[in-house]
C-alpha cells in the first residue's frame, strides 16, 4: 500500500506539505490501475526546448549587434510567441492538475482522470478534485472533491499518516467511479 519510509514534511512550509500530499495522491491513483498520461508534459517540454533553442540562436548568432538586428527581432518575436503558447497551455489545460491519467485497462470508460489540488497559502485546508480528462465525453462522471484540514493527516512531528490519507483518497476515487452520470 504505502512506501516503507515514512513521509515527513516541514509543517511550517506549506509547499512541503502540499508536495507530500500530491505525491501520495499520485501513488494512490496509480495503485488503483490508472496509468499516468504524460503527453501534455511532453508537449510542454518540447515547447520549452524550442524556446531555449531560439534563445541560443539569438545569443550565438555569427554576426554582431548592428548587423543582426532583424534576426534578433525575429528571435524575440518567436520567443514571446512560444512563451505565450506555453503559458496558454498551463493556464487552460493544467490549471491545478497534479496528475492526468489514461482510463484503467479493461474499463468501459473512454476517459482518464484529472486530479487537481489546492492548498492556499496561510491555510490548512487541502482541496482535492477528481474530474474526467474529457468532461464532454459520454462516459465522463461529474467531478468530485473534498476539502479537509491537513492536520488530520500529519502528526505533530510532521509525519504523514498514510493509512488515513489513502483511505480518504480511495473513498474519493470510489465516489467518482460510482457516481451516476447526469443527463444534460
Amino acid at each position: 500500500m504505502a512506501s516503507k519510509a515514512p513521509k515527513k514534511a516541514n509543517l511550517l512550509d506549506h509547499h512541503s506539505i502540499k508536495h507530500i500530499l500530491d505525491e501520495s495522491v499520485s501513488e494512490v491513483v496509480t495503485s488503483r490501475g490508472y496509468v499516468e498520461d504524460v503527453r501534455l508534459s511532453n508537449v510542454r517540454l518540447v515547447i520549452g526546448a524550442i524556446i531555449i533553442v531560439i534563445a541560443l540562436f539569438a545569443q550565438f548568432y555569427k554576426k554582431k549587434f548592428p548587423e543582426n538586428r532583424d534576426f534578433l527581432i525575429a528571435c524575440i518575436a518567436l520567443y514571446v510567441i512560444f512563451n505565450g503558447l506555453l503559458q496558454l497551455i498551463i493556464y487552460t489545460k493544467e490549471k491545478n492538475a497534479i496528475l492526468f491519467t489514461y482510463p484503467p485497462a479493461g474499463s468501459f470508460t473512454s476517459t482518464g482522470l484529472v486530479v487537481s489540488s489546492k492548498l492556499p497559502r496561510f491555510s490548512d485546508m487541502y482541496t482535492l478534485t477528481i474530474a474526467s480528462a474529457d468532461p464532454k465525453s459520454i462516459s465522463a462522471n461529474e467531478p468530485v472533491q473534498f476539502t479537509k484540514s491537513v492536520t488530520e493527516w500529519f502528526t505533530k512531528d510532521g509525519l504523514l499518516v498514510e493509512g488515513l490519507f489513502w483511505k480518504d483518497i480511495e473513498a474519493l476515487i470510489a465516489q467518482y467511479t460510482k457516481e451516476p452520470k447526469k443527463s444534460k
